[in-house]
């Protein structure tokens, strides 16, 4: 029988948004995918730099949609980002949140206190992505950092996918905060190594494969911790970002979706002047990429990858010179 690609590793660090769901609906076969692997022996975790929710949220939110979880089974940067205050902070610190009650939960887990305003004296200001932040917690964030507070941010996305599109994420909120004092977070979130570290550890994992849509958080934060990760074409990246990745964003694996999972590892092999995957084979001519063949188009994203990232070496592949690369395989 042949190995698929799941069979490689003991356990799936499996982003969520833009991954296994887009806001409120699963992603296409995901569930199928999640529950295939987990019946093949994969343990599942599912690591989101999102820290506006609980853990059991999230896990109530995933069994809706068909995948069956637990809070044990959902580690979030919120969990990261406390522990990583509690390790700097005295025990029974306030810290105040400017975020939702996955930070909280998250704190009182750790022994520290969650407080909204910087009258209270907090020791760190923590802050998370929530729809319901207001100017005034964000002011209140500010006082506390100008004050001496310790600046962690859960997460440094930029943006977050949701069924209606990118919205912004707290990346881009935490810049107020930053501006406002001049004084840069330390982020808890990929790709940064505490929520790394805190996979780690409350999944014993061995041989973990990090699953992702974002070159930026999930491939860098497998690229950081020297683990393989599989970019997923289901979110936010697209073919272009993945012809043209630097070194640190360049993916062990890329599938069309969690389907991938369960199809043989790709076999991207050298052949003549360029690199070939199932029926396709890309080279680099003169100062334009080039692809012929047919067949699976992601496998002739994956010999076009192979192509471009070996002519860039530690850059990155110009824009212009990959695009006719795309047209041929229609992505």
């Amino acid at each position: 029988m042949t190995q698929t690609l799941v069979d490689a590793y003991d356990t799936l660090l499996l982003d969520l948004d833009g991954v296994v769901y887009l806001g409120r609906r699963a992603v296409l076969g995901a569930p199928e995918a999640l529950e295939q692997a987990r019946a093949k022996g994969a343990r599942l975790a599912f690591v989101t730099n999102n820290a506006s929710r609980t853990p059991g949220a999230i896990a109530q939110h995933l069994t809706d949609l068909g995948v069956p979880a637990g809070p044990e089974d959902v580690v979030t940067s919120a969990q990261a980002a406390a522990r990583l205050i509690a390790e700097h902070v005295p025990a029974g610190s306030a810290v105040l949140v400017v975020g939702g009650m996955g930070l909280r939960t998250a704190l009182r887990a750790h022994g520290l206190r969650p407080v909204t305003t910087a009258l209270d004296e907090p020791a760190a200001v923590v802050q998370g992505i929530s729809d319901t932040l207001s100017y005034g917690l964000i002011a209140e964030g500010a006082l506390a950092v100008r004050r001496g507070a310790w600046f962690v941010a859960a997460n440094g996305d930029a943006t977050m996918p949701t069924g209606r599109g990118e919205l912004p994420g707290n990346g881009s909120m935490s810049r107020v905060i930053a501006t406002a004092t001049g004084i840069e977070p330390v982020v808890a979130g990929k790709p940064e190594p505490p929520l790394h570290r805190e996979s780690m550890i409350r999944t014993h994992a061995r041989r973990p494969l990090i699953v992702g849509d974002r070159l930026d958080t999930d491939i860098e934060a497998a690229t950081r911790a020297g683990v393989d990760g599989l970019l997923v074409l289901t979110g936010v990246t697209t073919p272009l970002d993945l012809l043209t990745a630097a070194p640190h964003h360049r993916p062990a694996h890329i599938a069309a979706d969690l389907g991938g999972l369960h199809a043989a590892p790709a076999e991207v092999r050298r052949e003549g002047g360029g690199w070939s995957c199932g029926g396709w084979t890309a080279r680099w001519e003169g100062r334009q990429l080039t692809l012929d063949g047919g067949g699976d188009p992601v496998d002739g994203l994956r010999a076009a990858c192979a192509t471009a990232w070996e002519a860039a070496g530690d850059g990155r592949a110009d824009e212009d010179a990959v695009k006719p690369a795309l047209t041929v395989i229609g992505l």
